[in-house]
Order: structure tokens, then sequence, then C-alpha cells
């Protein structure tokens, strides 16, 4: 296969499928059966998680960081963690952003990032990639910000792929493929766009 491009990734993500790579940089693409979603209008931030957003502790930025979103993502959080996220999906997912279809939610404390999370809007689907964390809460609250843009720019459906502890705990589900592909196939007809939270003003 010849490098990966953004265009590969757009016709991979509205036919259900997604890349990662191997330890040696091959790529492969995956469509799992079942597949993990978390439902956008029944999420809850934990309880341990209010007091930290009341405190406004993190500044949260959208799409300044992307790159650097993404090479903290790549980082192994263990010695027994793999890494799919290569240089070459590095620089496609890029391409992809400066075409304004992936996008970045970055937590920030004193001008420094510490945390975020990056994936791709199709549509009225957002299909969540990695995240990252230097500081405790930090992926947190850059979730709870993502969910709140997904809320109020009526995105139907956010993609997480894979059940694992880590996306449980943002209240995922699986559902069966075929039920995924009903749901990508009607929020990718709908229109929606990724851009900052609007606050209400009080």
């Amino acid at each position: 296969m010849e490098k990966l491009t953004a265009d590969d990734l757009v016709y991979g993500y509205i036919n259900g499928i997604f890349p990662m790579a191997d330890a040696d940089g091959t790529l492969y693409w995956y469509a799992p059966d079942p597949r993990a979603i978390i439902p956008i209008d029944t999420y809850k931030p934990a309880k341990s998680l209010r007091p930290v957003l009341n405190r406004n502790q993190f500044e949260v930025r959208i799409n300044t960081a992307f790159n650097e979103v993404m090479r903290n993502c790549s980082i192994p959080r263990s010695d027994d963690d793999s890494v799919w996220i290569s240089e070459e999906i590095i620089q496609a997912y890029t391409e992809l952003h400066h075409m304004g279809l992936a996008h970045s939610v970055e937590t920030y404390i004193d001008d420094r990032l510490v945390g975020g999370l990056y994936g791709v809007a199709l549509g009225s689907a957002f299909f969540g990639e990695s995240m990252f964390n230097k500081v405790s809460n930090a992926s947190k609250v850059a979730f709870h910000y993502l969910i709140l843009i997904l809320r109020q720019q009526r995105f139907s459906l956010l993609d997480t792929q894979f059940i694992n502890d880590n996306v449980r705990r943002y209240g995922a589900i699986e559902i069966p493929k075929a039920d995924y592909l009903k749901q990508l196939k009607a929020a990718l007809r709908q229109k929606a766009k990724f851009s900052e939270l609007v606050r209400e003003k009080v």
C-alpha cells in the first residue's frame, strides 16, 4: 500500500474502518464487531470531576496544537503498552486537520499543554482517536469539553472504536457492527460543525 493520505482516512471512516500501525509501522485497517460508542446525550461527568470543572483549573483550547496532541498520544503509557500511532499516521491526520476535518481539544495550565484528545468529524459523527494527560484530570476535562461541543453543535454519533476501561468511565457501550453502520450512515447525512463552544450569557 502507498503512503496513507487524508483521502484514505475519509474513505475509511465513511465505510466504518480505521487504521492502526503495528510495532514495525505496518498499517492495518480495523472494523470491530461489536463497536464501541459513547451516547452523547447520556454522558455525565464523574462527581469527582465537578469540583475540578468548577475551579476552572485548566484552560481549554481547540485546534491550537493538533500535531503536538497527536505526538503526546503516541507516547507509550507503560513498558507493555503498544504504540499504534506511527509517524505515517501522524502525517496523514495532520493533513486531515489542515483540511478542517480532524480536531484537537487541549487542556493547559500556565500556558503549558498538559492534556488533550483528537479525533475526526464527518457529518454529525465524531470519531474519537486517542487522548493523553500529564496532569491528573487533564484528559477528563478535555473530554467533558468535547461532549459540550458535540451537544451544542448537534452531533449524533461519538465513535470510540474498541471498548476498554478508559472509555467505559465515560459511558461507552458496545453495539453490533450492523447497528453502528446504520447510525454512521444517518450521521453522515446530517451536517454539524465542530467549533469553539459558545458560552451562553448568564
